[in-house]
């Protein structure tokens, strides 16, 4: 049989104490306690974070897990009247921002909480081809798209952002691509494959798109390089209304739409999508912000809930290591 000392060039240590800076993967014996021990990778985790003041769905996020920030989307049935509200998010508890000057519902946010990006989207009677910039307290205009468009994605900053995929007026599936410089939109590259209701992360350089509606679900991912999308690893499971964070070679998909509402979490390492701990409420096209390892997800219920929560990627910890006789 081979050995631990075979295996990694050592015996496991007796110790009176755990190391205080181990190594991934090592194993010793705390003599004190008459304990075995590790260092290995443990589980991501979704944890409740505090609830947002006003219900609704479809809205649009940016920032980060202490500095995150929501806004638009749609109320509760039987009106589901579409939002301007704005509200931000410390870590623990969301309070009122400035209010969007255009309620909009479906549309793509990006940036963060005192430099955030909204455009696209829909307002109850018409798609959206405005942009508003907002600076940590109000939204001010910004330059319009060259497409009106809801269901799409975004991605970068606001001075460098993305907005790709959706829906056009009539309700096709669109492939374009619009770079935003801070004032104005700009063409970018197409997408290989026209999709709306899909998700969307990362930088203007080094964006991400993923899931959404092609003629039905889709598992596709394309990255972008600041000119050109090209074919990324799929989705483990294929979904719309599918939100996302963090950047292209550490990204988190959750939640969208599969057959009823998805709870499923993956993670992107900038080549494939690996499944990670399942949110605790499933969402479709909720707010989301922050990184891998600490995120967001807020809201996103057809029944326009308040719910968020926190997302906390795999890190490395501690573990007694047990054994079993059965």
């Amino acid at each position: 049989m081979t050995t631990f000392k075979e295996i990694r060039g050592t015996a496991v240590q007796s110790v009176s104490s755990d190391p205080s800076n181990p190594e991934t993967g090592q194993i010793w014996y705390n003599n004190s306690i008459g304990v075995l021990k590790g260092y290995q990778l443990g589980a991501a985790s979704w944890a409740a974070g505090g609830n947002l003041n006003t219900n609704r769905f479809r809205i649009s996020g940016a920032g980060t897990q202490t500095a995150g920030l929501a806004f638009g989307g749609q109320g509760p049935a039987p009106s589901f009247t579409v939002q301007n509200s704005t509200e931000e998010y410390d870590g623990s508890a969301w309070t009122a921002g400035g209010n969007l000057g255009t309620a909009r519902t479906a549309g793509a946010g990006c940036g963060t909480q005192t430099a955030g990006l909204n455009f696209g989207g829909y307002n109850g009677t018409t798609t959206i081809v405005t942009t508003e910039e907002y600076d940590g307290s109000a939204w001010t205009g910004g330059g319009n798209m060259a497409t009106s468009k809801y269901f799409l994605a975004g991605a970068g900053t606001q001075t460098a952002g993305l907005g790709f995929g959706g829906y056009n007026s009539s309700d096709v599936d669109q492939n374009t691509t619009e770079e935003y410089d801070g004032s104005a939109w700009t063409s970018g590259g197409n997408l290989g494959t026209a999709i709306a209701a899909l998700g969307g992360l990362g930088t203007q350089t080094a964006g991400l798109a993923f899931g959404g509606s092609a003629g039905g679900n889709t598992a596709l991912t394309e990255e972008y390089n600041g000119s050109a999308w090209t074919a990324g690893g799929n989705l483990n499971t294929a979904r719309r209304q599918i939100s996302g964070f963090g950047i292209q070679t550490a990204g988190v998909a959750f939640g969208g739409f599969v057959t009823t509402n998805s709870d499923a979490t993956e993670e992107y390492n900038g080549t494939s999508w690996t499944n990670s701990t399942s949110l605790t409420t499933a969402r479709v096209y909720a707010a989301g912000g922050g990184t891998q390892t600490a995120g967001f997800a807020a809201n996103g219920n057809a029944g326009a809930t308040s719910i968020t929560e926190e997302y906390t990627g795999a890190a490395l910890v501690v573990k007694t290591i047990t054994t079993s006789t059965s």
